[in-house]
């Protein structure tokens, strides 16, 4: 074979790769857009739904709709009915535009249907967004609670400030999550004597304890004397929660 035939042969190969090339983009270009235009219809919020407020009110005053959805912008969990939790409430805020999802829904403490376990007796709490998982605490969760005792400065004008916070609960069922409202805050001062009042959302949380726990966490709570704030922490099954000295100014930073 003299050169030019293999140059004309190399030629040749070259071609036929390059158009088998030319073929995958394509075929792979025509994928991606065929993702991006197929879509799947989902329940999206086209108002905002407060927290507290039932699904099947919020889908009664048209504030969810079933739209299409990209199907690579899909959520997992994404609902196109409110079946499954239509006896339920948004535990925090949803915007117009967010997909309909179960875990921004839970149920509503209701006394009539309150399934106390044996031994124990029901309280509510009333705990602000950080302070309960952002809203991911629901009917049936499990929690620690944490206690953040407030001490006053010696300069009586300075903000109160936790002392040490510790554990006060390893373990608690959530019986119900109720409703949520703008509470107003008490007013601070800060050092230059500036009055602050801050107005946060405020939701109410029922438990099941002990009569024994039930005391410690009403007396944590208690707003009149403002002993102190309760934090939540959602668990697992495979959680490890323990009772330690807690951390205040002497250990707050890692050895």
């Amino acid at each position: 074979m003299n050169r030019r035939s293999v140059l004309l042969l190399l030629a040749t190969l070259v071609a036929v790769i390059g158009t088998a090339l030319v073929v995958v983009y394509v075929r792979s270009a025509d994928n991606r857009a065929q993702e991006k235009f197929d879509t799947v219809e989902v329940l999206v919020a086209t108002q905002t739904i407060e927290a507290g407020e039932s699904i099947e009110s919020a889908s009664a005053a048209g504030k969810i709709e079933s739209q299409p959805v990209p199907s690579n912008q899909v959520l997992i969990d994404a609902l196109t009915s409110i079946e499954s939790v239509k006896d339920q409430v948004a535990v925090t805020e949803i915007y117009a535009g967010e997909q309909i999802i179960p875990a921004k829904f839970g149920g509503a403490a209701q006394g009539e249907t309150l399934a106390i376990p044996d031994g124990m007796i029901a309280i509510s709490v009333q705990l602000s967004d950080p302070y309960r998982v952002a809203g991911f605490v629901n009917a049936g969760s499990d929690v620690a609670i944490f206690y953040l005792p407030a001490v006053a400065p010696e300069d009586t004008n300075g903000p109160i400030v936790p002392d040490r916070v510790r554990v006060l609960l390893k373990r608690v069922l959530v019986l119900g999550v109720g409703s949520t409202s703008t509470t107003t805050k008490k007013t601070t001062v800060d050092a230059t004597g500036q009055e602050t009042t801050s107005e946060v959302p405020q939701t109410i949380l029922t438990i099941a304890v002990s009569q024994q726990d039930a005391e410690r966490v009403l007396f944590a709570e208690d707003e009149v004397i403002d002993h102190g704030e309760l934090a939540f922490a959602l668990l697992t099954d495979k959680s490890k929660v323990d009772y330690t000295k807690g951390v205040g100014a002497d250990n707050v930073y890692a050895k």
